[in-house]
């Protein structure tokens, strides 16, 4: 068995070895607790014939836990001078593949294609940096890749975004955008102390589970996210400000969206943040012939 990469003392070692100093701009941080790696694996629900995308490896610590537990790991690394340090660490284990892109430009559906033909499906797996977290989230989702679905570790505060229920604070597009596509839910919060350099806020680990079908039937995505994206405007707003200073010719069409609203069975003193996915919907289903 390999030494884990993740203990402070290795993490550190080949940190020297390669003089390597942590880029801001690409939000490095790295974990140094093999406990938290192997939980985060164990969350995705691995098996000898799974393959996983792993999205920035940084020095292996967690490619190295999900190799162990799985068919084929191909990991996604933007910075050019973690390709040797990756190489090096992650030499013991034949079923990983470093590919050098950035995975906002990445074709993920040709990863799959080519990559994965032996495995039973593919998750992925990262720990998230966290100023792409959400572009990246949205692309994998939005671009229908057949994954099973997302184990990663982001922002706390992100994560309680992603996964908030209707009514709550925390409740917005996002929150409805993921769990349009997922079932979300925050399995793990993780201490700032298990990072080096150690991050300013706390993380959360969460887990997307992919719908077989979408939460909702609506008769247009795009659409309907324009409306939630809409009735989130302005939080203090009433859903019918939102939307009449959101969508577009909404003042002149005030009277449609207020017939629509009636039709959808909603109050137009609502706030967007009362509202569940089934009645986002529903109300715009209702609004579309109006902006079509």
């Amino acid at each position: 068995m390999n030494k884990d990469i993740a203990t402070p003392v290795r993490t550190q070692a080949i940190l020297k070895k390669y003089r390597f100093s942590f880029k801001r701009s690409l939000g490095q941080n790295f974990l140094i607790d093999t406990n938290i790696l192997k939980k985060i694996v164990s969350f995705a629900e691995l098996n000898e014939n799974s393959g996983v995308i792993e999205i920035g490896p940084g020095i292996g610590a967690l490619t190295e836990q999900l190799a162990r537990n799985s068919k084929k790991v191909v990991a996604v690394e933007i910075d050019q001078r973690l390709l040797p340090i990756l190489k090096d660490t992650l030499s013991p284990y034949e079923n990983v593949k470093v590919i050098h892109q950035d995975m906002l430009e990445a074709d993920v559906q040709k990863i799959i294609d080519e990559e994965f033909i032996e495995t039973d499906d593919v998750m992925v797996v990262a720990n998230l940096p966290y100023y792409v977290t959400t572009p990246i989230i949205m692309k994998l989702l939005e671009e229908h890749i057949p994954i099973r679905g997302i184990v990663c570790m982001l922002q706390k505060e992100v994560a309680e975004r992603i996964s908030a229920k209707p009514g709550t604070k925390d409740y917005g597009s996002l929150s409805i955008a993921v769990q349009y596509y997922t079932e979300a839910e925050t399995v793990m919060i993780v201490p700032k102390t298990v990072f080096v350099p150690q991050p300013n806020v706390d993380s959360a680990v969460i887990r997307l589970t992919k719908r077989v079908k979408p939460a909702v039937i609506v008769k247009d995505e795009v659409f309907f996210f324009q409306v939630t994206r809409s009735s989130f405007a302005q939080r203090r707003k009433t859903l019918l400000n939102n939307l009449t200073s959101q969508l577009p010719n909404g003042k002149e069409k005030k009277e449609d969206i207020l017939l629509a609203l009636d039709r959808s069975g909603i109050d137009p003193t609502r706030r967007g943040e009362t509202l569940s996915l089934a009645e986002f919907g529903l109300l715009s289903d209702e609004l579309y012939p109006y902006f079509h």
